[in-house]
């Protein structure tokens, strides 16, 4: 029997009865400004689109909690190194070193709207039994979804009203911040140095500073921009760049680690200590690494629902930062081979790490550009078959050497085979050989200069996999919290759109008959997520839906849409929405926006 637990995460987002700092009615004024109330800015035609697919009142749910972050993290355990029970001991024991255990949260400023959004009924799929997903009055608890008890959560809490000490209607010090400074925040980080923007005269060490974003604005070129020169100093009145615009726009209350000279000479470093937020979020840096990874809840059912099986063989198609080709190994036991590529040489460094620092060995990551993930013959293997051994060395050679590059230098590793070699046919264009020049001359990258170094793939043969993952790169309007849309465009949207589909055909061909491919994005734009499903459906009559366990997101969208332009564009037909998992960010379950589809493959067979 299904349950509508609209209760289910309501204690993850309820808050203790400490007391809280309150405003005096004489600065009521100073007090809307000094607020979190943001509102988040679209291009008027990806917002009409949005309004049609979803109706203006959802759209305007979700646009709202887009800005807020979840009130809870997610935590994904490494089962091959510890258990749940015994993270959730060594967590509570750590946050309460810290001053954090039940009932220590702060109170919301905003009780009645947290209570109504975490009372609104949520579907809980045919997998979950009638238990609650996580213990009440519990800040660090377990998952309680069946398939799920390797995942923990630990409550947050928010929005907090902050005291911004505005007596006598005096502005406090501030410091402003990038939007994507400020997005890390919100979600639990200290304010950096890269990130400020602009402060007060006057500010030393030690300070308490109100702190602010610098949300792109519109500009005259029809472009957006903060326009804020870094370094500015900031007067407390209508005269700072932007004054109107950043009201509601304040994100806490913090202690400066640096004066106002230092935070714009050293390069990097904390600058300001956040120490009231208006979301109170964990860190969770540095924290029993190996044994937990910091995951939302659908990337950890992404993975869930792929299935892997011990001794099969795996594709994580974008595999980075690695988070589920980790999962997806803890899930095989360890036992098989995933493959995890990535076009970024850091990224896919990253991946080597969070492998070895997680103990798994069936992971291998390669650089690979997923677009050209499928090879069609052995002999398409270039590197070992048609260039000559000094060539395919070259780049490595110069990854070894931190030299300054001088002309005897270049002379002496450029190889001879750089121009045409008439004994064996082949050659290096001039293109390549400026390539390896610059490379000299500009020294090593940042990971070259440790000796970072990954290994390349000329791609899979087809039917090689038993199950892929395409984790699609995508526009990302899902992410929480956000406080800027307005850069994505209709035409950027379908671009999203037509980048996956090239992905997708590739994810078809490499994976055999009898497999699975699972599709996610972290967007609510159905065409990257339904329209993607009529795509591969309506292309591949030999996929099919498959059901997914376990099932926590509601249903998909049906129909279509039809643009001002005319273009339209299909979603899921009548019995398919259900086959499929949408996380709407505005719901309960209060997760970023996700969607995931699985793929049954059957015979290619013509």
């Amino acid at each position: 029997m299904i349950k509508k637990a609209g209760h289910v995460l309501k204690t993850l987002c309820k808050t203790s009865s400490l007391p809280l700092h309150r405003q005096s009615q004489g600065q009521m004024d100073l007090s809307e400004r000094y607020c979190y109330e943001p509102s988040l800015k679209w291009n008027p035609k990806v917002e009409e689109y949005f309004i049609k697919a979803y109706g203006p009142e959802h759209f305007s749910r979700i646009s709202e909690a887009l800005t807020r972050p979840s009130c809870y993290s997610c935590i994904r355990v490494n089962t091959l190194k510890s258990t749940s029970d015994a993270v959730i001991k060594k967590l509570s024991a750590i946050l309460q070193e810290r001053g954090l255990h039940n009932g220590m949260i702060r109170i919301s400023n905003d009780r009645k709207h947290m209570e109504d959004f975490c009372s609104k009924p949520i579907e809980i799929g045919e997998s979950a039994d009638t238990r609650q997903i996580y213990a009440q009055n519990n800040l660090v608890s377990k998952c309680m979804i069946p398939g799920l008890d390797h995942v923990i959560f630990v409550r947050g809490s928010g929005p907090h009203a902050i005291d911004y000490g505005l007596s006598g209607g005096k502005s406090p010090k501030e410091v402003i911040v990038s939007r994507k400074c400020a997005e890390a925040v919100l979600r639990g980080a200290q304010v950096y140095v890269p990130g400020v923007l602009a402060c007060s005269a006057h500010v030393e060490k030690g300070d308490v500073v109100a702190v602010s974003v610098a949300v792109e604005q519109p500009g005259a070129d029809g472009g957006w921009g903060a326009n804020i020169t870094r370094g500015t100093i900031l007067q407390g009145s209508p005269a700072d760049p932007y004054y109107f615009e950043r009201n509601g726009l304040y994100i806490g209350q913090g202690i400066t680690m640096l004066s106002r000279a230092g935070m714009f000479r050293v390069p990097v470093g904390v600058a300001v200590d956040m120490n009231c937020r208006v979301f109170d979020l964990p860190s969770f840096h540095d924290l029993l690494e190996g044994e937990i990874f910091l995951q939302n809840l659908p990337s950890i059912i992404a993975a869930r629902a792929l299935d892997p099986q011990r001794g099969e063989r795996i594709l994580d198609m974008c595999a980075a930062p690695g988070g589920k080709t980790t999962a997806i190994a803890i899930l095989m036991q360890d036992e098989g081979e995933v493959i995890a590529v990535d076009r970024s040489h850091n990224k896919v460094l990253d991946i080597k790490k969070l492998a070895a620092e997680m103990d798994l060995t069936c992971i291998t990551p390669y650089k690979l550009d997923a677009l050209k993930a499928v090879r069609r013959s052995e002999s398409d293997d270039f590197a070992a078959s048609h260039f000559p051994q000094d060539v395919v060395g070259i780049e490595e050679r110069i990854e070894k050497t931190s030299m300054a590059a001088s002309d005897d230098l270049d002379a002496e590793l450029v190889p001879q085979s750089c121009d045409v070699n008439s004994k064996n046919g082949t050659y290096s264009s001039k293109a390549v050989e400026r390539k390896i020049m610059r490379k000299m001359r500009n020294g090593p990258g940042r990971n070259h200069c440790s000796g970072g170094r990954v290994e390349k793939s000329k791609g899979f043969l087809p039917n090689s996999f038993d199950r892929v993952l395409l984790d699609a790169p995508c526009s990302a309007l899902g992410l929480r919290p956000r406080l800027f849309a307005g850069e994505e465009t209709v035409e950027s949207l379908r671009n999203h759109a037509k980048y996956q589909k090239r992905m997708f055909d590739q994810a078809v061909q490499l994976v055999r008959p009898g497999g699975v491919i699972v599709y996610s994005t972290c967007t609510i734009n159905p065409g990257e997520n339904e329209g993607l499903v009529r795509y591969a459906l309506d292309t591949y009559k030999f996929l099919s839906l498959a059901s997914q366990h376990p099932r926590v997101g509601g249903p998909g969208l049906l129909g279509g849409c039809q643009l001002s332009d005319g273009y339209t564009e299909e979603w899921l037909r009548p019995g398919e929405e259900d086959l499929v998992q949408r996380f709407d960010p505005s719901s309960p379950l209060d997760t970023i926006g996700f969607f995931i589809a699985k793929f049954n493959v059957s015979s290619k067979a013509a």
